[in-house]
């Protein structure tokens, strides 16, 4: 008997290291691809192509399409062409790809939620293949036909295959950088006039920048006349797309492994692979030689350098700083403030440097005293560029309200003068602050919890050496391991959220020990209390620790599932969270200068810093209501909730109250109870009317009527009480009459403020404030309405 149990022992020990280390050429109905096993792949038939999961980060995965060959023997990641779920990796351990019984291709994570799915059904025979040129299709087989049900060419990603096309209902879009592979800020798509494009895309401006945006699309040689809307790349080297566009490779004529990829740097490129024993990729076609035409790739107030032999540099212009040095996307910050009285500025001359776009003005031909003297006296104008024209001999001006796209070349015949206060002399013998960068290289963290090692043959090993034993003992020992399995497993289903949303899971005992068994408060609200702490990494923290929860631990982790889901820098990040027993707590990064409110009541916000809380919050709140995947109303912005970095960089925090909403459904009326702030909430939270984000737009205009004139919604004005309506009307009032300025302005910034930017403020708030929701305007158009200072709003 003994004999008989160590055989089978080693039988199934033989079989779960073999089915580690399988691939096939294809998936049927009832199997999947387990991202345990590193080469359970699907191969296609010529070897060239394979499918299966990818290593993107610390115990991060994509399940994703490469080529077989790496580039290099020293090259460790392989060359994706397709991935199914870049914007969310899946874990490292159980998740899996499997062809289900429906004729459903599912991706599941850790504790079988569903990840990605091709969205089909057959009730046929159903087969999963990797084709010779990197296809991956879906076939149902029905009376010896077969008819397609998927196929990753429908869906690219980032890169398009030879003989891949690119249609009217597909885009490539970059990676965010070489190391995230979430969607960048770059696409390649077909425009409403049928002219293929590359465009910027970014948080908080879009551009066209090829083909060259100020030539109409036939001095680019490109036709508007045609209505198929389809590009493809041959496998010879030759691109041809509808609108006319087309080019040949370097070593166009030759059969070679190729690729067509809009990078992370926004250039659009086609790789061919050496026919040699290096197996290394090279360029041998590219949209831009000069990259610096590439819009947003040093963010704003920077200028973009190339040198062949050094590569692209961003720098930050004169009187500026850079503010994220592992991301230049976001561009410098100046370092002074700027003020609309003329006769305080100067202007700092840049010869050779250009930046495209945004001209508030434009005149030709002119003096260069004239253009000085246009700028001055337009409040939104940072500066103007004056060129020359060589076709009419004379010099043109451009003044502009923003500085983006910046570049400096030997070839541009013109000069920038940058506008400065006069009593910052020191930026006119300042240089720009230079950086030599492939700018693509920021990487999101993600942080996975991870263990790789199979515990089914870990177990077995050890049964393998302790098969000696006797046969009862060996049973008891299989049957203890196949409990405690079980067990683990359903723990493991309660904690895999840790893993999809990339925050750490801390014990209880943990954070106690980091506040110092909760004894230094830094906040109250509805939903708990927040305290100072410091982990175990030496890193400080805002921990908040909530109320008695109520609801279990899956719901709770559902729910902070959405805040991982969230990425913006004017957002409070989370690191991690504890669900343990009644314990419910919240670790946020921690802000040093405190909140809004509490700047407010001190009087030590000056006009520059608190317009810029109101720019980064109506950013936030933007992205919040129409860029996220999923609707997000936070139903609490107040300024108790506006954070303060150290650079006072504003922090939207508190999602204790947040909805996720259906944007297909704009009378939502799922919230069962008023939710908010007196002083803050809308009219429609009182009148039981539909909650859309227009609520969070009223709270917006609140809190910027606070910080114009220092007074809560709730204190006394005039001797009467307010409540979500008396400061609107107090402000109104006075702004009917003359001087209104000067009577509702924050007694602490009464003599520094910018009146041109003041009284844009104002009309925005009171915009914000009116009781009928389908007036009040939406958060993307409230920041376009500060950051252009145009238009009256009402």
């Amino acid at each position: 008997m003994m004999n008989v149990a160590s055989t089978i022992l080693l039988f199934l020990l033989a079989f779960s290291f073999h089915a580690s280390h399988s691939s096939s050429s294809s998936l049927t109905k009832g199997s999947s691809l387990s991202v345990e096993k590193p080469n359970d792949v699907i191969v296609s038939p010529n070897a060239v192509f394979s499918a299966g999961f990818v290593a993107i980060g610390e115990n991060a995965y994509t399940f994703a399409i490469w080529f077989t060959q790496t580039q290099t023997q020293t090259h460790s990641h392989p060359t994706m062409v397709w991935m199914a779920n870049r914007e969310n990796p899946v874990n490292g351990k159980r998740s899996k790809l499997s062809l289900l019984q429906t004729g459903n291709l599912v991706l599941f994570d850790a504790g079988q939620q569903n990840v990605w799915s091709s969205n089909t059904v057959s009730l046929a025979l159903t087969e999963l293949r990797l084709k010779d040129d990197g296809n991956l299709v879906l076939h149902e087989f029905q009376g010896g036909n077969s008819l397609l049900l998927w196929q990753s060419f429908d869906f690219p990603t980032h890169t398009l295959l030879p003989g891949q096309p690119l249609t009217r209902h597909t885009q490539l879009v970059s990676s965010r950088s070489e190391s995230n592979h979430s969607s960048g800020f770059y696409k390649l798509f077909f425009d409403d006039d049928n002219v293929l494009r590359l465009i910027y895309d970014g948080p908080d401006v879009s551009s066209v920048y090829w083909p060259n945006p100020w030539l109409v699309s036939w001095d680019a040689g490109r036709s508007t006349y045609n209505s198929s809307r389809f590009a493809a790349l041959d496998s010879l080297g030759r691109f041809l797309s509808s609108d006319d566009f087309t080019f040949k490779t370097s070593d166009y004529g030759v059969v070679n492994k190729r690729r067509l990829k809009i990078d992370c740097d926004g250039n659009l490129r086609v790789y061919t692979m050496r026919d040699d024993e290096s197996n290394r990729w090279f360029v041998s076609w590219q949209a831009r030689a000069d990259t610096c035409n590439i819009h947003g790739i040093c963010g704003a107030n920077s200028v973009c350098s190339y040198d062949a032999k050094v590569g692209r540099k961003c720098s930050c212009l004169p009187g500026h700083r850079v503010k994220n040095h592992s991301d230049w996307s976001y561009g410098c910050e100046p370092l002074f403030v700027f003020t609309c009285n003329g006769s305080e500025s100067s202007f700092l001359e840049m010869p050779g440097v250009e930046i495209y776009g945004y001209d508030s003005n434009y005149s030709e031909p002119n003096t260069l005293a004239y253009c000085e003297n246009l700028c001055l006296e337009d409040c939104n104008c940072k500066g103007f560029q004056y060129s020359y024209n060589d076709g009419e001999n004379h010099f043109k001006c451009y003044t502009k309200s923003q500085l983006l796209n910046g570049r400096s070349t030997p070839n541009f015949q013109g000069t920038m003068y940058l506008r400065v206060p006069k009593n910052h002399s020191r930026f006119h013998q300042e240089s720009f602050v230079g950086y030599n960068t492939r700018v693509c290289f920021v990487q999101i963290p993600r942080v996975y919890a991870g263990d790789h090692v199979s515990r089914i043959l870990r177990f077995f090993l050890w049964v393998a050496v302790a098969v000696g034993g006797f046969e009862t003992v060996c049973i008891f020992v299989v049957w203890v391991f196949v409990v405690r399995t079980r067990q683990k497993s359903s723990t493991d289903q309660n904690g895999y959220h840790v893993v999809t949303n990339r925050f750490r899971k801390y014990s209880y005992s943990e954070l106690k020990k980091a506040t110092k068994g909760f004894s230094e408060e830094i906040g109250k609200g509805g939903g708990g209390v927040v305290y100072k702490g410091i982990l175990s990494d030496q890193r400080h923290a805002a921990i908040k620790r909530l109320y008695e929860a109520k609801q279990g631990e899956g719901e709770f982790l559902a729910e902070v599932s959405i805040i991982g889901r969230l990425n913006h820098m004017n957002l409070i990040e989370m690191w991690g969270y504890c669900a343990e027993g009644k314990h419910r707590l919240l670790v946020y990064e921690y802000m040093e200068n405190g909140s809004l409110a509490q700047k407010l009541s001190s009087n030590t916000l000056d006009w520059d810093k608190r317009y810029n809380i109101a720019l980064g919050v109506a950013r936030v709140l933007a992205y919040l209501h129409e860029e996220c995947l999923e609707w997000i109303l936070h139903c609490d912005i107040k300024p108790q909730n506006i954070l303060l970095d150290s650079s006072y960089e504003p922090k939207v925090a508190d999602f204790g109250l947040s909805k996720l909403l259906n944007r297909n459904n704009l009378n939502n009326s799922s919230f069962s109870m008023i939710r908010g702030t007196r002083g803050y909430m809308a009219p429609e939270w009182v009148l039981n009317l539909a909650i859309t984000s227009k609520v969070d737009v009223y709270s917006y205009g609140i809190v910027l009527l606070e910080m114009i004139t220092g007074k809560s919604p709730i204190q006394n004005i005039d001797g009467e009480d307010s409540y979500n309506g008396r400061l609107v009307t107090w402000v109104r009032e006075k702004r009917s009459g003359t001087s209104w300025l000067e009577h509702i302005i924050d007694p602490a910034i009464k003599t520094n403020y910018d009146e041109c930017k003041m009284e844009i403020l104002v009309k925005v708030a009171l915009h914000c404030v009116e009781e009928d929701k389908d007036i009040r305007p939406t958060m993307s158009q409230v920041l376009e309405m500060l950051q252009s200072h145009e238009s009256d709003p009402q």
